[in-house]
């Protein structure tokens, strides 16, 4: 089936068009998917493609929704209320228990803390519920002793920061979003997706499960018990594959905040614009120094979770060990399933895609390395 590639960019940003043609052709079937970017402060990239997809059309932004609560974490870093070589105890009293006092808020943005799940796993209704993640966690001996290893907290890592950010300000990631970024920029991006934009979001799909594929993916599976089973709460009864999770009403209208956001590729790209460069005539939210701090790498080496090699920042992917294109420093969140975000400080450039169908893992990189090629290319022409 032909799949027309929609919008515009930017003239000498034509490249990154014809990327993106190439790969829906490549998928071989209808693909739904959204790519934006942003070069000092200017949308260049806005395209999409697919049947039901608009230019408007929400996706599920699955963890790219922590690269957006750690945006809140830095501003507040930068405001003074909260400090990464403070405990977390500090602001949490709570949480210092079972070896967990001399935590620092800079190890456990960097997946440090070892709680990537609980013992005893989670109901989708309580993943849903930051508030009740946090308390349950916060209870739980690590499941290696902090500051040693670092291990992908994939679905309760910004449960944990939200819970730092409201003893902190007496206030919810989703109403500082609204407030500190939604309203000021007018993003069309959620953590709660009110009802009356429900028909607007495009239900996530399931990856095509060839024979190969479903082989591949079967030799590197873990035990449900495993590290990683627990990370994943596939060690639960009540549990979903993590291609459906925005598809759950809950999960939608609560928006826990490691992957319950909504929204769309153009306002993904824009607000990680805005970190470094002036958008819609506002300053950077964020100073260099900011931008230095939250893009610097804090751990690099074996994830315990993940199995594989990764680098992580404060909060965030450190993406140019990924993508080589990119300057130093570069940084975001990606999302299950071949979602990305990120910015480019050095080249004032921003980046997102959103694709509805759940993505074969190892072709995600490949994927956006080959458009953030030629964003890169065609920026540094400018």
């Amino acid at each position: 089936m032909t799949n027309t590639v929609q919008g515009t960019v930017a003239s000498g940003f034509e490249a990154v068009r014809t990327e993106f043609a190439a790969i829906l052709a490549a998928e071989g079937t209808d693909l739904s998917a959204q790519v934006a970017a942003y070069h000092r402060g200017e949308l260049v990239v806005d395209l999409w493609a697919g049947a039901d997809t608009e230019r408007d059309s929400l996706l599920g932004i699955y963890s790219a929704s922590k690269g957006i609560t750690h945006l809140i974490v830095a501003l507040l870093v930068q405001d003074g209320v909260l400090d990464l070589d403070q405990r977390v105890s500090h602001y949490w009293p709570e949480f210092g228990v079972e070896g967990k006092g001399e935590i620092l808020l800079r190890e456990l943005l960097s997946h440090q803390a070892g709680l990537v799940g609980a013992d005893a796993g989670f109901t989708m209704a309580e993943l849903a519920d930051d508030a009740l993640v946090a308390e349950r966690l916060a209870a739980q001996r690590p499941y290696w002793r902090p500051g040693t290893a670092s291990g992908y907290h994939a679905l309760v890592m910004a449960a944990l920061s939200a819970e730092v950010i409201r003893r902190a300000t007496g206030q919810t990631v989703a109403n500082l979003v609204t407030t500190r970024l939604s309203n000021p920029y007018q993003l069309d991006l959620h953590f709660g997706l009110p009802a009356e934009h429900d028909h607007r979001f495009l239900p996530a799909q399931p990856m095509l499960a060839t024979p190969e594929r479903l082989q591949a993916l079967a030799a590197v599976s873990t035990a449900p018990n495993s590290l990683s089973g627990i990370a994943f709460n596939r060690h639960h009864p009540d549990n979903h594959e993590v291609w459906e999770l925005p598809n759950l009403p809950a999960i939608r209208s609560a928006g826990p905040t490691s992957f319950g956001g909504i929204g769309t590729a153009r306002d993904l790209a824009k607000v990680y614009a805005a970190l470094v460069s002036p958008v819609d005539g506002a300053a950077p939210l964020l100073t260099p120094d900011t931008v230095a701090a939250f893009g610097q790498i804090q751990y690099a080496g074996w994830d315990l979770v993940l199995r594989q090699h990764k680098a992580w920042a404060v909060g965030f992917h450190a993406v140019s060990e990924l993508y080589p294109s990119l300057g130093q420093g570069a940084f975001g969140h990606s999302g299950a399933g071949g979602q990305q975000s990120l910015v480019d400080p050095r080249n004032e450039l921003s980046y997102a895609f959103l694709r509805r169908r759940f993505l074969f893992p190892p072709q995600a990189d490949t994927d956006h390395a080959r458009i953030l090629r030629a964003l890169s290319a065609a920026a540094r022409h400018r």
